[in-house]
């Protein structure tokens, strides 16, 4: 299939037509990241190259258009216990034929970087590692350190808003399906799940502080399976496998203690501080992040653009409702 043609969004144009600021030259590569060479993924120029987050290595995809730049950047980072394998380098493509560049990583703890445990749900490392991975694409040559735009998806699309809310250096901003909290309108889950899923976290948490393995839960579960998870629908399994290429051994865990931390984090808190371009993407059907509850808590920044599709929360990675969204 042909890819759409990006239309000019306030995004693109903040990042690509931006006057940009003039400067020497960047500082060169320090032991900090490193550059492990590059190929071409359907024409696209991409190199393997990691960066230091809290003493330990973030791996990622380093995307450049063709030409000298300085190139504005788009960084990406995916959502709840996901990595970047799961669709992340469709969208870098796009930014890419956009004349972006862009930068695709994964957290510490999942997927091809560092740390252990595995499958590590930590909000504040996550929210650091962010934090490290502007610092290193803002320090390579030919690229725009003015012109840094953030993308986040489901639990990463309140990330991104949190980040650009106390960063005034960010250019712009895309929340697609975004966490926004907890509370608010939306769907309630049952007492008992409720109850169960504490249980979980503390009993995670406990074993955490004892210096014992994580007691990890899968993140989706088939119904009639009788296993617990906090997604729990026929065929999710598979829906969530088809965002991975073939062979790719996702782990499908992850650290439960998070939950503890979740009614503290409320990454749109701040939104009516964030003053650049931010586009938010909602889903009408969506059952994870309530569409409904993000729109409102987003209505107060004042360059906020908000997108509805009539689909559910996974529909906008693959097929039509990608190329959709994409397209906005």
């Amino acid at each position: 299939m042909p890819r759409a043609q990006p239309p000019p969004f306030s995004v693109i144009l903040t990042l690509r037509w931006r006057h940009a600021v003039p400067g020497g030259q960047k500082p060169p590569h320090g032991p900090d990241h490193q550059d492990f060479g590059g190929f071409s993924v359907g024409g696209i120029a991409r190199t393997d190259v990691s960066f230091v987050s809290g003493g330990l290595r973030c791996a990622a995809w380093l995307y450049r258009p063709s030409g000298p730049g300085p190139h504005p950047v788009v960084l990406l980072a995916h959502g709840f216990a996901f990595t970047r394998e799961a669709r992340l380098d469709a969208y870098a493509e796009r930014f890419v034929d956009a004349g972006l560049a862009a930068l695709v990583f994964d957290y510490r703890h999942f997927g091809g970087s560092g740390g252990q445990p595995r499958q590590l749900m930590d909000i504040a490392r996550q929210l650091d590692d962010w934090r490290s991975a502007v610092s290193y694409i803002r320090s390579l040559d030919g690229i725009d350190p003015d012109r840094v735009a953030l993308w986040g998806t489901s639990f990463s699309g309140g990330h991104v808003a949190a980040l650009a809310a106390a960063d005034p250096r960010v250019a712009a901003v895309i929340s697609q399906v975004p966490y926004s909290g907890l509370g608010g309108r939306g769907r309630l889950p049952r007492p008992v799940f409720l109850v169960r899923m504490f249980a979980a976290a503390v009993r995670d948490e406990v074993r955490d502080r004892l210096g014992r393995a994580p007691a990890y839960l899968p993140l989706v579960a088939e119904p009639g399976s009788g296993v617990f998870a906090p997604f729990v629908e026929r065929g999710a399994t598979a829906a969530l496998l088809d965002l991975f290429p073939p062979g790719y051994e996702w782990a499908n865990q992850f650290t439960p203690r998070v939950m503890l931390r979740l009614p503290g984090y409320r990454p749109f808190a701040n939104a009516d501080r964030i003053g650049c371009p931010w586009l938010v993407l909602v889903c009408d059907d969506d059952t994870i992040t309530p569409p409904d509850r993000a729109a409102a808590r987003a209505s107060c920044a004042p360059r906020m653009e908000l997108h509805r599709f009539p689909v559910g929360h996974f529909e906008v990675y693959l097929g039509e409702w990608f190329e959709r969204a994409v397209a906005v």
